[in-house]
C-alpha cells in the first residue's frame, strides 16, 4: 500500500450537531489496527457514559478544556495532555466551550461507524434500539 498524506482540513469528514470529525487515517491503511481522527468539539458537546469491550482510545488535546468523567475520577484535560482509555473503562466526555483533539482508536473501525451513521435517514437515527445495536457492532456499549 502507498503512503497517504492528508492535508489540513481534509479527509473524509462528518459534521454533526456537536462535533466535526475528519478521518486522517482509515482502518484499511493499518490493516485494521487503528483509526486516527481530528475532532473539533462544538460548545456544549456531551458524549454520554459508555465503554468499549475491546477498543482502546487515546485522546491528545489540541485546544480547549475537555472533561473526562470516569467512575472514580474527573479529569479536566487541557492542551498538550493525553488521555488514554483502555477497554472496559466507563467514561463520559464533555466540554462547555468546545475544543479540538486528535484521537486514536485501536483496533480501527470508528471511521466505518461514522460513515454508516452519516448514511442513515432521520427516522433510523431516532430509533433507540436500532442505534444501540449499531453502536454495539462498533464496540460502543452504553448498558
Amino acid at each position: 500500500m502507498k503512503q497517504l498524506v492528508v492535508p489540513a482540513g481534509q479527509g473524509p469528514d462528518y459534521d454533526w450537531t456537536n462535533d466535526h470529525v475528519y478521518v486522517k487515517s482509515p482502518m484499511e491503511l493499518t490493516a485494521g489496527r487503528v483509526t486516527f481522527v481530528e475532532d473539533t468539539l462544538k460548545p456544549g458537546f456531551h458524549l454520554s457514559r459508555h465503554h468499549h469491550k475491546g477498543m482502546t482510545e487515546i485522546f491528545y488535546i489540541l485546544d480547549g478544556q475537555i472533561d473526562f468523567k470516569f467512575d472514580d475520577e474527573l479529569v479536566i484535560a487541557t492542551p498538550g495532555m493525553t488521555v488514554n482509555i483502555p477497554a472496559n473503562v466507563w467514561h463520559d466526555v464533555k466540554t462547555a466551550k468546545g475544543g479540538k483533539l486528535l484521537t486514536i482508536f485501536s483496533p480501527g473501525g470508528f471511521d466505518r461507524y461514522l460513515s454508516e451513521l452519516s448514511a442513515l435517514p432521520p427516522e433510523e437515527l431516532a430509533k433507540e434500539d436500532f442505534m444501540e445495536a449499531l453502536a454495539q457492532r462498533y464496540d460502543i456499549w452504553t448498558r
